[in-house]
């Protein structure tokens, strides 16, 4: 038999803990009298230590929801009391008193805090109740904050400080600086509920108001001024008593009352407005416009417009201007005077602002376009500072006026008109040495080749080679040639046709002694150079030639090859008449006319003398060696009558030729982009080749589509049979 043995079982403790039931009155007693003494500022003689034991046990024994009611209540009867307080003192003490007990209530909740820590710690996140210092906080805004006697004056209080620092005066902004602070621990929502919001209300009304009356009464600079200190005010007040979210706010109802509302009305406001402040180079009030419209949507773009409108307009009456027509030079100095002023307002007003830039741009590259003269005249420009106003200046003040013109070159629209009378003037002081540097003129080649590429200026380069070869082969011809006796010496510049702006033209009759020795250049020339041909360009050589006059002066003249032709025939005649010098010098009739006129009829220079006097060269006239000529300078230079710019045939044959120009280089386009594409309608061909050539010039949609047309024709292309607007490349 056997026997098992019973399982050991534990049994509960049977003794009951028996205790007393006044525990909780007795303890929330003791814990009652230390917030009374609290509040009255009696703490120093509490035991911070039982205090808290005595919490501990209340919370331990499962008192703490008790415990917790209790605290509440005792709170709110303290706050009833300080609220009575508060709402009896008056005028200025009232937020005075205010900060006074909301400090005392402060003290009191971290030592409250302090005692009841163990509750804080175990029951309330248990029990999901607010901490004892937050229940304080809340306290005080539903009991003392927000009561109906308090909730209204304070903010009125707060409202009326700032409304009487805004007018002038001087408040306690400490005193504010503490109650902002007391709304702003109670809570965001406090501070922006019950003083941000209606402080932003009152500000807008405020500043609708006094903006509505200092536009009525200041200019465009002086309403900005006051603008920006409201702005720089505002900013300050935030920083000194409010909470530093609240800047963005305010300074959205400053620029919206004071700016964004009148915003038309500033930048467009006549005598002190935008335009006056460009014109009358108001850099700080331009510089200022620009800073605090930045702020409004829509403010830069705003300015922009107006400043395009302004440069356009502006732009426009000078380049239309028939009177400022009259003088190339002064009508591109004025250009770039225009250009500087505008890039040192972009510059120094408005930050160097690219969007600013690239509107000023445009806007100059639209008026610079309405006239088609302006590639002709910034040529003429560069043509009078390349002769002569460089001849002192260094070299940065050359590469100076250079890099200004080459901006108004990267405005034009025709720069391959640019590049033809670039040429002629470009020849015309290479031929006469006139250049004033060599470097200078090299300089402005690199520049253009940078621009628009080696094409561009191939054949400018070509004329400079042409020169440096002409001079050498003169050097072996007088070399090679030694038995040339009395002949004239000659210095003989041979120009490539294809890279020189020559004309055809018909060589007038040379003198014998001239006509001699050119003949033996030319067969030394065409001896040591198979296949080549000659043709001298008499109309645009000098000579110089001595010449002595009847009063026995003597003079050396510095004259053109047609000038030199008609004085070398007063050799042998005393008196010609115009018919007798065109039939013996074959020179052409207009060209005759200038020549006599420089010779005849400009004061201090009229080696001849005509009969009868009158201003114009007519058939009948008789022309006289003078005499009588004389002159203070030994070294006499007669130049030639013409204009400075082209007359309108000559204008009109220059446009025609760079038309014709322009044809094989539609072709060339066309052709490229149809052997890539293979297929293509009208309009994407025109736009292609827009986008190809708009860097040298504007095509003519018309002039595409005559293109197009010779292409089918020579039958690079043909049209699709199906959609006739369909083109397609033949191989």
């Amino acid at each position: 038999m056997s026997s098992r043995k019973k399982p050991s079982r534990i049994e509960p403790f049977r003794h009951k803990v028996e205790t007393d039931p006044r525990f909780f009155e007795k303890a929330w007693r003791k814990l009652d009298d230390a917030i009374r003494e609290i509040y009255n500022h009696n703490a120093s003689g509490l035991s911070f230590e039982e205090l808290y034991r005595t919490a501990y046990n209340l919370v331990l024994h499962k008192h703490g929801p008790k415990l917790y009611d209790k605290l509440t209540e005792n709170m709110e009867d303290h706050l009833q009391e300080m609220r009575v307080s508060i709402e009896a003192a008056q005028g200025g003490l009232f937020l005075v008193e205010l900060q006074r007990k909301w400090d005392d209530h402060n003290k009191a909740l971290q030592m409250i805090r302090d005692i009841l820590m163990y509750m804080d710690r175990v029951f309330i996140p248990t029990n999901k109740k607010t901490p004892v210092f937050d229940l304080g906080l809340d306290l005080w805004r539903d009991t003392i904050v927000r009561s109906p006697k308090i909730h209204g004056r304070l903010l009125d209080t707060l409202l009326d400080l700032i409304h009487r620092e805004r007018t002038g005066e001087v408040i306690n902004r400490s005193l504010m600086r503490s109650t902002t602070k007391m709304l702003m621990d109670l809570g965001s929502s406090v501070y922006q509920d019950d003083f941000e919001r209606p402080f932003l209300e009152v500000s807008a009304s405020f500043y609708s108001g006094e903006s509505q009356k200092f536009i009525e009464c200041c200019s465009c600079g002086e309403y900005l001024k006051k603008a920006q200190q409201r702005l720089d005010e505002e900013a300050e007040r935030v920083s000194q008593y409010m909470d530093a979210k609240t800047d963005d706010k305010i300074t959205a109802v400053v620029v919206k009352e004071m700016l964004a509302n009148h915003m038309q009305r500033l930048i467009l406001m006549e005598n002190s407005g935008l335009v006056n402040m460009l014109v009358e180079d108001k850099y700080e009030d331009l510089t200022m416009m620009y800073s605090l419209f930045q702020r409004v949507p829509d403010g830069h773009s705003t300015i922009k417009s107006v400043m395009n409108s302004h440069v356009k307009e502006t732009g426009k009456d000078m380049v239309m201007d028939p009177e400022r027509l009259k003088d190339p030079v002064d009508f591109v100095q004025r250009l770039l005077n225009e250009k500087d002023k505008y890039d040192s307002i972009v510059t120094t007003s408005f930050s160097n602002d690219k969007s600013f830039q690239n509107a000023l741009n445009s806007s100059f590259e639209h008026f610079i376009n309405l006239n088609n003269r302006c590639p002709e005249f910034i040529s003429l420009y560069v043509d009078d500072k390349l002769r002569k106003g460089m001849k002192e200046a260094n070299e940065e003040d050359v590469e100076t006026v250079l890099d200004k013109v080459m901006m108004l070159f990267r405005y034009l629209q025709e720069k391959d008109l640019f590049e033809k009378y670039y040429k002629q003037h470009l020849a015309k002081r290479l031929l006469s040495g006139k250049a004033a540097s060599d470097d200078s003129e090299r300089s402005m080649l690199v520049k253009l080749k940078t621009e628009c590429g080696y094409q561009f200026t191939s054949k400018l380069e070509g004329m400079f080679n042409d020169l440096k070869t002409s001079h050498d082969t003169t050097q072996r011809f007088y070399a090679g040639t030694p038995d040339l006796g009395d002949a004239p010496t000659i210095s003989v510049q041979i120009l490539t046709t294809g890279s020189w702006p020559t004309q055809p033209c018909n060589t007038c009759n040379l003198p014998p002694e001239i006509l001699g020795v050119s003949e033996m250049f030319r067969g030394f020339y065409l001896g040591t150079h198979n296949g080549r041909r000659l043709t001298w360009q008499t109309n645009m050589g000098t000579a110089d030639i001595k010449a002595v006059f009847g009063n026995g002066s003597k003079h050396e003249l510095n004259v053109s090859t047609y000038q030199m032709c008609v004085l070398m025939l007063f050799n042998s005649a005393d008196c010609l008449s115009y018919r007798d010098i065109e039939q013996t010098t074959a020179i052409p009739s207009t060209d005759l006319k200038r020549c006599l006129q420089s010779l005849a009829l400009v004061k201090g220079k009229n080696v001849l003398r005509k009969e009868p006097m009158s201003r114009d060269i007519s058939d009948d006239d008789n022309f006289y060696v003078n005499d009588k000529f004389t002159s203070k300078l030994f070294k006499v230079k007669i130049g030639t009558v013409a204009t400075q710019k082209e007359s309108e045939p000559e204008k009109m044959e220059t446009r025609q030729r760079v038309e014709e120009d322009r044809k094989p280089q539609i072709e060339a386009a066309i052709v490229r982009i149809m052997k890539s594409r293979r297929v293509l309608d009208h309009n994407s061909i025109v736009t292609e080749v827009t986008k190809q050539l708009q860097p040298r010039f504007m095509p003519n949609p018309v002039v595409i589509k005559k293109r197009v047309e010779s292409l089918i024709e020579r039958e690079f292309l043909e049209r699709d049979k199906t959609d006739r607007k369909l083109y397609r490349y033949l191989a």
